[in-house]
């Protein structure tokens, strides 16, 4: 008697039984590396986002002391063009501002302009008409990602940004 056995009647396939729950393994073996890499691009991407937000800060900061704005007296004392460039970058960085710990260097025509701090301020800190003024920032960002933090100097992104610029004849 060749009787057909139905569908409910079958006998499992075995080795299909034998691999259950690997693909639950293969993931739980995978899942940690595929989230380390995740975690990996999420923060370079982010420190890269910092970098060009605070490229843009200061690009609009020199910007601002190079045209002599009419809110910006062109006369007025170092220390109030300084701290009005200082706020422009401060508006422009979308709030990067303090977390990147900056420090400036502020080069007229190839020399240094030499300052330290509040009230210790070069006479023509950004130049005369006509003159070369570089802006420059160094920033530190600090990087989440363990296991990115080694290949970077005390586990923080440095980075440098500058903007170049001709003072306008104002």
């Amino acid at each position: 008697m060749n009787r057909r056995l139905s569908a409910k009647h079958r006998i499992p396939n075995r080795p299909a039984r034998a691999q259950r729950g690997t693909s639950t393994i293969e993931f739980a073996l995978i899942a940690p590396v595929l989230f380390l890499l995740i975690c990996i691009a999420f923060d370079l991407g982010v420190a890269l986002w910092v970098n060009l937000t605070m490229q843009y800060a200061v690009r609009e900061g020199a910007r601002y002391a190079v045209t002599g704005r009419s809110n910006l007296d062109p006369a007025a004392s170092n220390q109030q063009r300084y701290l009005a460039v200082l706020q422009e970058i401060k508006d422009s960085s979308m709030g990067l501002y303090n977390l990147v710990s900056p420090s400036y260097t502020i080069t007229v025509n190839g020399t240094k302009q030499s300052y330290a701090g509040a009230g210790s301020y070069s006479s023509g800190m950004f130049g005369n008409p006509g003159d070369i003024v570089v802006l420059q920032i160094n920033c530190v960002w600090p990087l989440l990602t363990p296991m990115v933090q080694p290949f970077f100097a005390a586990g923080n992104f440095n980075f440098s940004v500058a903007a170049t610029m001709r003072n306008e004849g104002f």
